[in-house]
């Protein structure tokens, strides 16, 4: 794989991820999930830089890049387990809110064909401020498998981003090393062009009289 095909791909995956956490970001602020809130917001910078790095050659700005895709990789794994219950783990916990508001996805309330009625209150349990029992029938697809359906792509864009940019990373190494001292680096010809001066001196003819 050539390097500059390689940047390309690595500039239209970070773009893809943009959109997706965008738009999850969006939906995770309809449901009040601060804890997914936070990491959304950090991966969208990590995201802006990992442009940047690509487009300018920062070698820091892409190991933080691969570096951050190992732990959003590892963060929405556990989003999954989470939503599944895989390991004693419950949805319905606080986690995902902080304790900060009571946790609820957005689409809980707001799934393909989701319905949502009031209902009466369990026995000896009011419902909290501001809030009402509801049963949401009709859905045709639950929402904590929409959950895991968006951790998966997220998951799959970022190992995709994680080769890529360590593909990178190791060209950019390579190139350092290799360094001809004539033509620049050969990996990836528009990488740190060596200035080159402009020869002065040129020959010419000598003519001679007599």
């Amino acid at each position: 794989m050539h390097c500059c095909t390689a940047r390309c791909t690595l500039v239209f995956l970070c773009t893809i991820q943009l959109v997706t956490a965008l738009e999850r970001q969006v939906f995770d602020f309809m449901g009040y999930q601060w804890s997914p809130i936070l990491a959304n917001f950090i991966h969208i910078l990590v995201l802006v830089l990992g442009v940047f790095g690509t487009l300018q050659y920062r070698l820091r700005y892409l190991i933080a890049y691969a570096v951050w895709m190992v732990l959003w990789i590892t963060w929405n794994a556990f989003l999954i387990c989470l939503y599944l219950e895989v390991g004693g783990l419950s949805k319905d916990s606080d986690i995902l809110t902080l304790g900060v508001s009571v946790h609820r996805s957005w689409w809980r309330e707001h799934g393909p064909g989701c319905r949502p009625q009031p209902e009466e209150p369990p026995s000896g349990r009011p419902a909290p401020d501001g809030l009402a029992y509801i049963s949401v029938p009709g859905c045709l697809l639950e929402y904590q498998f929409l959950e895991v359906a968006q951790s998966c792509l997220q998951n799959a864009f970022a190992l995709s981003g994680f080769v890529y940019s360590c593909f990178i990373i190791s060209s950019l190494t390579d190139d350092e090393d290799s360094f001809d001292f004539i033509g620049g680096f050969d990996s990836c010809p528009t990488t740190y062009q060596a200035a080159q001066k402009p020869l002065q001196l040129q020959l010419q003819p000598l003519y001679s009289t007599k």
